[in-house]
């Protein structure tokens, strides 16, 4: 559009240069024709001195026919009653003089310019002022309608916009046409980078011009260094894990030993009590951050899609069973369309602690539906929203902001260790996503959950 666009600006720019440019040139070539007419009846005025006879024979008819637009007049200046002297195409009238309307004298002491005529008609007047001594003072006028010149002057202004309009659409197409085969490359390569972020593809496939081939090489090697790297965090992660939960069993198994052994010394008892705590908190919180971590890695996944449909049935499946003595009702309506671009382990974490979370608190029912947040134009889902509703107590408004931060109980009656909420919080963040609590319309708690999605 912008290639477009300044096509038709610089024609545009180019077609009124150029119609100056020949309404100039026409102005002057018709000043010069009115010039040859002035200088000849300077000379009848010379060759005729104070009688004037003979002045003004110049042997073009259109000054003989009356207003026919073209007119001369000379009148003399040093008799008290100017004597003026016409063509017969004056008809009686009188031509007026420029110095009235204030043109300026060019070179040659000649003055051009435009005024209204006979009949009201517009002319172009040449005038000159002569000093013939004893002979007299005489203004010598040659005037003409511009009618000619500006029928010349149209036709030339018709035939320039009719050959910028053919060379502006030529423009067009042949700027259409290298925009649609041109970069056809460069949609393919487009096209297969959203199919890797779709999870559809690998790695970009086909051949390409010598120009393009080099950037599909580098972008296939960047998607594979990238989950080189995520495999070796990956490695790394779960090697921190297993180094980390060796000691903290050690430490556990030495508490209970101590527990378990009959000891008297109430210090040693309390002591191995506050080990056993403290390595609870510990390997909680070693669990949290590792599992921050290793969602972090598999975000950073190019190409990775989890339909949630499925994913959703299965959890709903589990936690049914596992809420069974309590005769829980789940509902879900989840279109079968709907993708979560990441890894599956991450979106059950997610989904998986909004549930649990609902059936700790609900009565009777649980709500699971999930829609796309909005479509960005070229059928690509851009986000998924997920809603999980239950008909349990709910949260006051001023609480709920307490319940997603890691570690916070509200309730110390149910079962948990507080970071459910706020993994779900974290993770949907590092997706680029969000969570927020509401008021659910049966009554209890609405979990909103975002993500990004893949078309």
């Amino acid at each position: 559009m912008s290639s477009a666009f300044w096509s038709f600006f610089i024609l545009l720019i180019s077609g009124i240069t150029l119609s100056e440019i020949n309404f100039h040139a026409a102005e002057l070539d018709f000043d010069e024709r009115l010039g040859v007419y002035l200088r000849a009846l300077i000379g009848d005025v010379a060759a005729a001195g104070d009688e004037g006879h003979g002045a003004g024979q110049l042997g073009e008819p259109m000054f003989e026919l009356p207003l026919s637009g073209w007119y001369w007049q000379i009148t003399r200046l040093d008799q008290a009653k100017p004597d003026i002297r016409a063509s017969k195409s004056l008809f009686a009238e009188r031509l007026p003089q420029l110095a009235d309307t204030g043109a300026p004298i060019t070179a040659g002491g000649i003055r051009r310019g435009y005024a209204i005529g006979p009949d009201d008609r517009r002319l172009r007047i040449v005038e000159r002022f002569i000093d013939a001594g004893d002979d007299g003072r005489y203004l010598v006028q040659v005037a003409a309608s511009p009618e000619e010149m500006s029928a010349d002057i149209d036709g030339f202004n018709l035939a320039l916009g009719m050959t910028f309009g053919v060379l502006g659409l030529v423009l067009v197409v042949s700027t259409a046409l290298q925009l649609r085969y041109g970069l056809r490359p460069l949609r393919r390569i487009r096209d297969g980078v959203a199919a890797i972020r779709r999870g559809e593809a690998e790695r970009i496939e086909g051949r390409f011009t010598p120009d393009l081939a080099p950037l599909a090489g580098e972008l296939n090697l960047l998607i594979s260094s990238n989950r080189e790297i995520i495999e070796r965090a990956r490695t790394h992660v779960g090697n921190l894990a297993h180094a980390l939960k060796t000691p903290l069993s050690v430490l556990v198994n030495e508490a209970d030993a101590q527990t378990s052994g009959g000891s008297e010394d109430s210090a040693a008892v309390d002591l191995a009590a506050k080990v056993r705590e403290q390595t609870g908190v510990m390997r909680d919180q070693v669990s949290y951050y590792l599992d921050r971590a290793r969602a972090a890695a598999r975000v950073s996944v190019i190409g990775t899609v989890t339909e949630v449909k499925p994913t959703v049935d299965a959890l709903v499946r589990t936690f049914g069973k596992i809420y069974r003595d309590r005769d829980l009702a789940f509902e879900v309506t989840v279109p079968d369309s709907l993708r979560f671009r990441g890894e599956k382990q991450d979106f059950d974490d997610l989904i998986g602690n909004l549930i649990d979370n609902a059936g700790k608190w609900a009565k009777h029912e649980i709500r699971v539906r999930g829609v796309a947040a909005h479509d960005n134009g070229d059928g690509i889902t851009s986000d998924i929203v997920l809603m999980v509703d239950d008909d349990g107590p709910g949260l006051p408004s001023d609480v709920r902001d307490l319940a997603t931060r890691r570690g916070r109980r509200l309730d110390e009656t149910k079962p948990g260790s507080g970071l459910g909420l706020s993994i779900v919080t974290d993770l949907a963040a590092a997706y680029g996503g969000g969570l927020t609590l509401l008021e659910s319309p049966l009554g209890g708690l609405r979990a909103v959950l975002r993500l990004p999605g893949a078309g």
